[in-house]
């Protein structure tokens, strides 16, 4: 079974960490994802850089721009990467664009991925339809798990179909926003996570977007299965580099 099977299992409040692959220092990949593990994280979220990320905020924007001027490529991250399971065993899931995929080469991408560890991938800009009728043989072939985004204003029919040709979980965005930190959850955002956990859907539910401390982190996993930090990690690591990861970690689980 995937290893996002098996944690998903194994934890109904399940923190799961991005940080982008190459920021803030280019060899720093690697030392993230080892103390993150260390930390207590259950799933880790490595952000390919692209130089048009959409659906990224400010900070998430700027840790992309720098990691490719620091000279981070998807070649680069597989290479940095292919060692990974030999010091660390949480899921692994790549979170980038699908455009640096298509220039890999789609199969040659999963490929790398299976061989490497990657349990699997989140691509914002791959649309539902396109992966369900030219991708997903591929992704299943090479034991990959495609994580589709779904907002408040995803219709419930379009929820319901995503859900049943996912096979992991479904990444709710809390807004229809950028990514990004806030204070808080207002009603509109409860009564959303209230409506998606009373369809019952086969497939657990992860929420991003907006997961910035540990009362964001208990709202957003108060009807589903686990959340997403970001922007508000990527800003710690900016404030205090790769050394102070359990100190951030347990601000939002103590």
């Amino acid at each position: 079974m995937n290893r996002i099977n098996n944690k998903l299992k194994a934890n109904n409040k399940l923190l799961s960490i991005y940080f982008t692959a190459g920021y803030s220092s280019l060899e720093d990949t690697v030392t993230i994802i080892q103390n993150l593990e260390k930390s207590g994280v259950d799933m880790i979220e490595i952000g390919l850089p692209f130089s048009d990320p959409l659906a990224d905020g400010p900070t998430i924007q700027a840790s992309s721009t720098q990691a490719l001027k620091n000279g981070m490529t998807t070649k680069l991250l597989f290479e940095q990467l292919k060692d990974i399971r030999k010091t660390v065993s949480i899921p692994l899931i790549i979170m980038g664009y699908f455009n640096p995929m298509l220039q890999y080469g789609v199969e040659a991408f999963c490929a790398r991925c299976q061989k490497i560890g990657i349990d699997g991938l989140i691509i914002p800009d791959l649309p539902v339809d396109e992966y369900h009728e030219n991708y997903k043989a591929i992704f299943e072939k090479y034991g990959l798990i495609n994580v589709f985004l779904i907002t408040p204003q995803t219709s419930d029919e379009r929820i319901k179909f995503i859900d049943s040709i996912s096979n992991g979980f479904i990444y709710m965005v809390s807004s229809a926003s950028v990514t990004g930190s806030q204070s808080g959850f207002g009603t509109e955002q409860t009564n959303y996570f209230k409506r998606i956990a009373d369809m019952k859907l086969s497939n657990p539910q992860i929420v991003g977007f907006g997961i910035s401390n540990k009362e964001t982190f208990t709202q957003a996993t108060e009807h589903t299965n686990g959340a997403i930090i970001g922007s508000a990690f990527i800003k710690h690591l900016t404030e205090n580099g790769v050394d102070k990861m359990d100190e951030f970690v347990k601000t939002i689980v103590k």
